[in-house]
């Protein structure tokens, strides 16, 4: 069925509903977009949207009594109130299974006081449920506002199961894990998962490394290089244990530091070795393509190929390429802005960029990564962190410690800030849920205008997410195919740096216009 869009009055550079076209001039609006959607062309189906609590969820769970249960809205809540969504509704919690840094302290090897993470474990191998308080205060909240999945991973193996008996390495590319521990690891991995799950916790995935091609010899937070076979022995030990243990849990592999590893975009090797190919081919010394609990699944993070338009594309095609090849679905598990490598044509630099402007280049990256590279998942990098210098490029939620600076120990509460980047994933996050698949949109996309859109599996509701970097008001024409009926209302949730999510009820029509300079959801619903 053919179907309309409307004109919305709640934009700042809207027109009045009423307002003849011939009071509408050319020069108010950047251009006008022509945009088709069809719903009945689908794509990958979204297992969710999500971030990290890594490492200042365990501090504030644990210590900021007052502000906390806030913090934890912002990430979580799927609430409007009053025209404003309370939060952003995260559907995925990525949850730091730590190396037990924490408790030794000095001896860890990781300097960072608030980047080491307690273990459920102690040294003589028991248990103890009540640790990581700050963590599962964020679990608990998660699970209460109706966050749908959990994903366990790891950083470093356990400090008592490491050569050197640090949470950092000194083995360059090889895993600081003990060859005679691998078993242990993976026992525990599947022990607290099973744990959590008893609780009510649907952990669906585990990641036993973190960018294992990493030498992680520095001092700043826990790591481990790993090996390709290495990776795959830790997970073929995983999958015994998940199974010994009839969970339905499966292994998510490898987190990548960067999507070249798993591009036909010029390649990487890790270790001389193509990922998948070692992975998937039978013949391969790596092969695990046959374990229970390894599906054609590959994770890896958006870092370092992101410092323009066309990188973002070229490279994302080829991981396309490469997971149809191997029919893999593909998971974004990690990002923030690390590098300023970035073209100063697209992007002005951490030190002149507004809170907007970077969380509308995130929103680059979101895109790509969802309509190129095909990503049924994508994940922030830190929900949590310290208001550093250009400290916005790393985090969701800026804290404003009290009683200490980056390193020390912290005494007592501070404050909080929700940051751009929060809201403008919450254009996602909030209203793409698991189960909805995405859908065609064509338009004459670039740099400055792209948009993407999502179906729910009931086919009752439309998601599309667009960004306008313009300074002046967009004017799309929509047309809508392949919906079972006609919508019935619609709404648009609009973020800028003036508006949070801020939402209005539109009447159904043929006319959109997008603020200048902003990241809108538009909801149909049937």
């Amino acid at each position: 069925m053919a179907g309309t869009a409307a004109m919305t009055a709640c934009s700042d550079n809207a027109y009045k509903p009423g307002e003849p076209q011939a009071a509408r001039p050319a020069e108010a609006y950047a251009v006008d977009k022509d945009v088709a959607i069809n719903a009945a062309n689908t794509h990958q189906t979204i297992a969710g949207f999500g971030a990290s609590d890594c490492w200042m969820c365990q501090w504030v769970g644990r210590d900021w009594t007052t502000n906390r249960a806030r913090i934890a809205e912002l990430l979580f809540s799927q609430e409007v109130a009053d025209g404003q969504p309370k939060g952003i509704g995260l559907s995925m919690w990525r949850v730091n299974a730590g190396a037990g840094t924490a408790e030794k302290g000095d001896a860890s090897g990781v300097t960072t006081v608030q980047r080491r993470a307690e273990s459920f474990m102690d040294a003589d191998g028991n248990y103890d449920w009540n640790k990581c308080e700050g963590q599962r205060y964020f679990m608990e909240q998660a699970k209460a506002m109706g966050t749908e999945k959990f994903v366990l991973f790891s950083n470093s193996p356990l400090v008592q199961w490491t050569y050197n008996g640090q949470g950092r390495s000194d083995r360059g590319n090889n895993s600081n894990l003990l060859n005679s521990r691998y078993d242990d690891f993976a026992d525990y991995l599947a022990d607290v998962t099973a744990h959590f799950k008893a609780q009510g916790y649907n952990f669906t995935h585990i990641s036993p490394v973190n960018e294992p091609q990493g030498t992680w010899n520095g001092h700043d937070q826990e790591g481990s290089g790993w090996t390709v076979e290495q990776t795959a022995k830790l997970a073929r030990e995983l999958d015994r244990a998940l199974t010994e243990r009839g969970l339905d849990t499966d292994i998510l592999l490898a987190e990548c530091d960067r999507w070249l590893y798993f591009s036909d975009e010029s390649p990487w090797e890790w270790a001389g070795q193509d990922m998948a190919e070692a992975y998937w081919n039978p013949a391969s010394e790596a092969y695990i393509g046959d374990l229970k609990h390894f599906k054609p699944l590959i994770g890896a993070h958006s870092y370092w190929t992101d410092t323009s338009w066309d990188e973002m594309r070229s490279v994302r095609a080829g991981v396309a390429n490469k997971a149809a090849r191997y029919g893999a679905e593909v998971w974004q598990t990690e990002w923030c802005m690390l590098g300023d490598e970035h073209s100063r044509e697209e992007y002005s630099g951490h030190s002149s960029a507004s809170d907007m402007e970077r969380a509308m280049y995130m929103t680059r990256i979101i895109h790509n990564d969802m309509t190129v590279a095909n990503c049924s998942s994508w994940s922030y990098w830190v929900a949590l962190d310290q208001r550093l210098q250009y400290g916005d490029r790393w985090l969701l939620i800026y804290l404003d410690m009290i009683g200490g600076t980056d390193g020390s120990v912290f005494d007592g509460e501070g404050s909080f800030a929700a940051a751009h980047t929060l809201w403008a994933l919450g254009n996602y996050s909030l209203f793409v849920r698991p189960g909805f698949k995405r859908v065609d949109l064509n338009t004459a996309e670039n740099r400055n205008f792209f948009g993407s859109a999502y179906i729910s599996a009931d086919g009752r509701r439309l998601v599309a997410v667009y960004t306008n970097y313009s300074e002046k008001p967009v004017r799309m024409h929509i047309t809508l195919d392949g919906l079972s009926g006609n919508p019935s209302s619609l709404r648009s949730y609009t973020t800028s740096a003036s508006k949070s999510l801020e939402e209005c009820q539109l009447a159904v029509g043929n006319e959109i216009l997008l603020d200048a300079q902003s990241v809108t959801t538009l909801v149909y619903d049937l």
